[in-house]
């Protein structure tokens, strides 16, 4: 088997499971919550952003922006192509803000991720 063929190979076979994975879809739900850089929700326990400024700031240095609903639970914004990009530019217009999100819940032990369909303040 030559070097190039395997790489071939190992490249279908990785997007085949990416999308066999991807083809797993989550409940939908609609929640409410801040969005806020994930290291202040984490790291500092807010319960929402310091303001619009610092968490646009965190956003722009690379802390990924995240929804911390109204009960103190965190979702995580993915995006459900493959490859997966992320989701800072879809949430910067609200960065700082409390806004309404709907989309699909992922859930992993008690770790939350959300493919959002639509957001609004």
């Amino acid at each position: 088997m030559t070097s190039s063929f395997r790489k071939f190979l190992a490249s279908t076979v990785v997007g085949v499971t990416c999308f066999a994975i991807a083809a797993d879809n989550g409940p939908e739900i609609k929640i409410s919550g801040w969005v806020i850089d994930s290291a202040c929700a984490y790291t500092k326990g807010l319960d929402k952003p310091i303001g619009v400024a610092c968490a646009k700031a965190c956003a722009k240095n690379g802390s990924p922006l995240v929804i911390l609903r109204d009960d103190g639970t965190i979702f995580l914004p993915i995006d459900d192509k493959t490859p997966s990009s992320s989701q800072n530019s879809k949430l910067m217009p609200f960065a700082g803000e409390h806004v309404t999100v709907t989309g699909k819940d992922y859930v992993r032990n008690s770790s939350h991720a959300l493919v959002i369909d639509k957001i609004s303040r």
